[in-house]
């Protein structure tokens, strides 16, 4: 019986049921014993949000070294003989500049521009990738693609399991356990390689704008085994298991999809045209859309926001942005940097209020209208020096 009812006579949504149908990760019982204290669903899948509070766990991931478990990046694999072919067409940026043990962030775009997926893309070889999801459905719109293209493709889900380990002290743990090789990894680059028999891929990645590796596990039957050796390693730097940063991923500019972008937005929406390589000789999907979109430009824009006042929490609906109390827009993601002591986030407004400076107003659930001005983005280190060090 699920109880609908708190002490204030409201649905307590924690009490929703759950089920089978929603899977566990190879991790999962680690996060448990470790004191995961939230979850979330993301990609049909389990997702650790927290363990302390959030801005220990911010603190934490800034100075020291932390371990989370991303399993919900769901991996979608491409091999075959036409499995290049086939994957550049799915993307708008050109995957002939993607060597084989070279990462790349990629967006999946539909026939009329719209966002898909921004995945972070491996090649592992010639015609064998990876796609390492955000929380959509792309298994299913890639066989969709195939069904009909006449191209020699298998498409799956793979069996691998993502760790991700971020922060400044994540090289001296990454030497521990897997020695200098590891260490010498350029930014979005990969090796596969073993831990004490444990096959992994390793790479220079991460979802935080802080230097970090992640740690695909190939054997998902040694989930917690992997889980305490990297733990093992780390317990000389501090490391501590933590859910994912919303404070760390805004302030790098990094953006969440089905908050940030939708498939109602195209690259040029939210400022990811960069991705977007119309002048390929390739064909691509959305690619005709996606030049039209470009040329005639965007009539609204993803931009940064700081918002004055007290401490914001983190947003769980979209909040209104109004200019001279007439609805414009809305805030797509906010919340507050200890760092930087403001308030700082995203927000989607027509491209005539998206001048650095403008002022517009916030409708901040439960403490009212705050005054907002649009600001540059990423909040800190813009030329990703960091992650990139």
């Amino acid at each position: 019986m699920v109880d609908m009812n708190t002490t204030s006579g409201a649905f307590n949504i924690a009490s929703i049921a759950r089920g089978a149908r929603i899977r566990r990760s190879p991790y999962f019982e680690a996060t448990q014993r470790y004191g995961c204290k939230g979850y979330t669903v993301y990609n049909h899948m389990y997702l650790p949000n927290f363990y302390d509070d959030p801005v220990n766990e911010y603190w934490r991931l800034i100075h020291d070294v932390t371990l989370w478990d991303v399993s919900v990046e769901r991996i979608v694999e491409i091999t075959g003989p036409d499995a290049f072919a086939f994957t550049n067409k799915l993307t708008p940026r050109d995957l002939n500049r993607c060597q084989v043990g070279q990462a790349r962030y990629v967006l999946i775009t539909a026939e009329d521009g719209g966002i898909i997926n921004d995945p972070v893309l491996l090649r592992l070889g010639e015609n064998h990738f990876w796609l390492a999801l955000a929380d959509s459905d792309v298994l299913l719109w890639a066989k969709g693609v195939a069904l009909n293209s006449r191209m020699a493709v298998e498409i799956r889900e793979a069996g691998v399991f993502p760790l991700q380990v971020q922060g400044p002290k994540s090289r001296p743990v990454m030497d521990a356990l897997f020695g200098e090789r590891v260490l010498e990894l350029p930014y979005y680059y990969f090796i596969e390689t073993e831990l004490d028999g444990i096959p992994v891929v390793v790479t220079r990645t991460g979802w935080t704008g802080e230097v970090g590796y992640e740690v695909f596990l190939r054997d998902g039957s040694r989930g917690v085994e992997l889980w305490e050796k990297i733990l093992a390693a780390g317990r000389p730097y501090n490391i501590a298991p933590i859910g994912p940063s919303d404070i760390r991923r805004i302030e790098a500019g990094i953006l969440n999809y089905g908050a940030d972008m939708t498939l109602a937005d195209s690259p040029y929406h939210v400022g990811l045209g960069w991705l977007v390589d119309l002048e390929q000789e390739e064909d691509f999907i959305g690619k005709e859309a996606l030049a039209r979109i470009k040329n005639e430009g965007v009539k609204r824009r993803l931009v940064g926001v700081e918002i004055e006042g007290d401490p914001v929490e983190f947003n769980m609906t979209r909040w209104k942005v109004s200019r001279d109390r007439a609805p414009i827009g809305h805030v797509t993601s906010a919340i507050h940097s200890p760092r930087l002591k403001k308030n700082i986030g995203y927000a989607m407004l027509p491209a005539e209020f998206t001048e650095l400076g403008t002022q517009v107003t916030v409708d901040v659930p439960g403490s009212g209208d705050r005054l907002a001005r649009v600001a540059r983005k990423p909040f800190v280190d813009p030329g990703k020096e960091i992650p990139k060090s």
